[in-house]
């Protein structure tokens, strides 16, 4: 049972990630009328600008991966409650 929270937490992670990576890029064209930088070698893209989204998406990033971890392990503590009161 564990293997498949697990492997749920994975997947819910990889899906907030993606969907946080899209949410950005979106904000980023709103906010600056150009794509988002994706290729850092691009000498279109200001140096600023690229730093910044880079920043910007490692942080995201970082909170998804936490806010994930925290509930795969919430919810395995509450199955393994759960199974010691049975």
């Amino acid at each position: 049972m564990n293997i498949l929270v697990k492997l749920f937490g994975l997947a819910v992670s990889l899906g907030a990630g993606a969907l946080a990576n899209k949410t950005l890029e979106g904000l980023w064209e709103k906010r600056t009328g150009k794509p988002a930088p994706k290729d850092g070698t691009d000498l279109n893209d200001s140096l600023p600008g690229v730093l910044v989204f880079a920043v910007v998406s490692a942080g995201v990033g970082a909170v998804v991966h936490v806010l994930t971890q925290r509930g795969t392990k919430s919810a395995l503590a509450r199955m393994k409650k759960t199974a010691d009161e049975v």
